[in-house]
């Protein structure tokens, strides 16, 4: 076998060991899309949340975000529950859905999307016009759009939430009260494409977000993450009406997943006072930002 340069064995190490250190971070900037819906609640949940964080040293910022500018100063963004169809026009209306497309698909930046921020955030979503609305993407699932049906058949299940841990006084997973208000559901997990999810596109009342080709290696790895399914709904969950429909196959909805930098649920945390799932995420910002820090600090030393 021939033996390698010194050289490069020493350049190897080099960068492992760059790639496990970090800057120290002095802000992080989270933004909570306000053009309609559910936004001020989010802020204040992320607020309480900040708080029960052990980050000594880090200042978090909460914004409202509305312009291109904004969001630009944005490390996460969540995409508030309301009516996905009003958010799209108008973030059409103000120039916003490009930019908010390169957040997402671009730049790979983490966002959370509950609710009308799930269906937004998904490649497709059926029961929807041609023409009524149009999707962000980031998430390879089809959703199921206001699958509960109407606002009179919103109703709460107390839930185990696997990702969100034991909690440190009782050791045992605590249920957490989730609030369905005309919700989708993930009604089926889309196989990974480069580009558009065509086969999806010609299904009736089937709408497909744009590709979007990811600015550089860190972005594509999030791309190629795995739809993780994070949360389900069993179909005997006794809080569901018995007209409600359900025509996938399997026992449980899939109400909440996680793609790389992109996550959704079907239900509206910020409608609670409980800040454990604002918690879980803003620790998931705080991790992707050291992850890009290392990989930038990296790519700057070859």
């Amino acid at each position: 076998m021939t033996a390698e340069p010194e050289g490069s064995a020493c350049n190897r190490r080099h960068l492992r060991a760059l790639s496990n250190m970090t800057v120290p971070i002095p802000s992080l900037t989270v933004g909570v899309l306000a053009l309609q819906g559910a936004f001020s609640e989010h802020v204040q949940l992320l607020r309480q949340a900040a708080a029960n964080l052990h980050t000594p040293g880090l200042k978090w910022r909460f914004t409202e975000v509305r312009t291109p500018e904004e969001l630009a100063q944005c490390h996460g963004l969540i995409i508030p529950g309301g009516e996905s169809t009003a958010m799209s026009l108008v973030a059409a209306r103000s120039g916003l859905l490009e930019p908010l497309r390169d957040f997402v698909k671009v730049l790979r930046r983490p966002t959370w999307g509950t609710c009308a921020g799930l269906i937004l955030l998904a490649e497709s979503a059926n029961r929807t016009k041609k023409g009524g609305q149009e999707l962000i993407g980031g998430l390879d699932v089809r959703v199921n759009r206001n699958h509960f049906g109407r606002q009179q058949e919103s109703f709460q299940a107390n839930l185990d939430l696997p990702f969100l841990g034991r909690t440190k006084t009782t050791g045992k997973d605590q249920p957490y009260r989730c609030v369905f208000i005309r919700a989708p559901v993930v009604e089926k997990l889309l196989p990974h494409k480069k580009g558009e999810q065509t086969d999806e596109a010609t299904l009736d009342e089937t709408i497909v977000a744009p590709s979007k080709t990811p600015g550089d290696e860190f972005a594509q790895e999030q791309l190629n993450a795995n739809v993780e399914v994070m949360a389900t709904l069993s179909l005997r969950n006794p809080n569901l009406q018995t007209n409600q429909e359900h025509d996938h196959a399997g026992v449980e909805d899939i109400i909440a997943v996680r793609q790389g930098n992109v996550f959704g649920c079907s239900f509206h945390p910020e409608l609670t006072d409980d800040p454990r799932i604002h918690v879980w995420w803003l620790e998931q910002v705080l991790k992707a930002v050291e992850k890009r820090q290392q990989y930038e600090l990296v790519e700057r030393t070859k």
